[in-house]
Formats: C-alpha cells, structure tokens, sequence
C-alpha cells in the first residue's frame, strides 16, 4: 500500500466549499491519510497555490505530526504547537497556521495538499516557513502524496 490522503470535505480536483476559504470560515478541512511506510517517524503538510497571480503562494505549513496520526480534523487550531507536538509554520498571509483559498476574482486557482511521510522528527521551530521546512525534510522523505481543490471568486 502507497501514502494517500483524502479529504471528504471535497473530491480530488473538485471546488473546496466556501466553508474552508477567506469567504466563509476559513478554517481547515478535514484530512485522512494512510499506507504510510513502516519507518516512518512523523508527517508533515504543505498547502499551496501555484495560480497566484506573484507566483507560488503558501497556506499552511505543518509538521512534526505524529507518525501515529490518521489526518487532521476540521478546524485545526492555528496555533504553533498543537497539543500532541505537531508544530505550525507561517504562511505567505504571516500568520500561523492554515489560511484557505483567497484569490483575486477571476478564474479559479488550485490548491495542492501534499503529504510527506519523514523518517524523523525535524529539529526546526514553529514558525518556519515553506523553504525552511522543504530544507529540514530533505534527505528524509519516504513517501508523498496529495489532494487537489480548486476555488474561484
């Protein structure tokens, strides 16, 4: 069995709900994963836009989750340290935590969910970024997978 995740909040490729974006509650969706390798140590999350009209824009950078968890519940508290480890960084918004889709008018854009299953734990702090995180986790990527949603305004 190979890494996946899933999310029920919406299918792979599908519209995310406004629930989830800067236009409703913008909270996070639930997630679900599984099939993760036998060594693996801990998970880490990467959310993102390559539609931004700058380029590459960030909306949640997550890691350090235990190896022993399934997913992410609904509404995952935007804080750096969550009670079981798991640490929060700061997205392109400059905040902690998950901050859903939010383009301009026009077309939609997509959002990628990636899944990386580490064989470690990472030694940076809460707070770290996408590019801090991506450097921490080389060298210990076992796995990936992800879950796209689109969303338009």
């Amino acid at each position: 069995m190979s890494l996946s995740i899933h999310s029920a909040a919406f299918a792979n490729g599908a519209a995310i709900p406004k629930k989830f974006t800067c236009s409703g509650e913008d909270q996070s969706p639930m997630l679900e994963w599984g099939g993760a390798p036998p060594a693996t140590k801990s998970f880490a999350l990467i959310v993102d836009d390559p539609d931004a009209p700058g380029g590459m824009w960030v909306h949640w950078v997550i890691f350090n989750i235990p190896a022993t968890s399934a997913g992410l519940h609904e509404g995952t508290e935007k804080k750096d340290r969550l009670p079981d480890g798991t640490r929060q960084g700061r997205n392109d918004f400059g905040k902690i935590g998950y901050n859903g889709p939010c383009p301009p008018p026009g077309r939609p854009h997509r959002y990628f969910f990636k899944l990386y299953a580490l064989n470690a734990e990472l030694g940076i702090a809460a707070g770290a970024g996408k590019a801090e995180l991506e450097r921490a986790m080389d060298g210990h990527i076992l796995a990936k997978a992800e879950w796209v949603g689109k969303f338009g305004r």
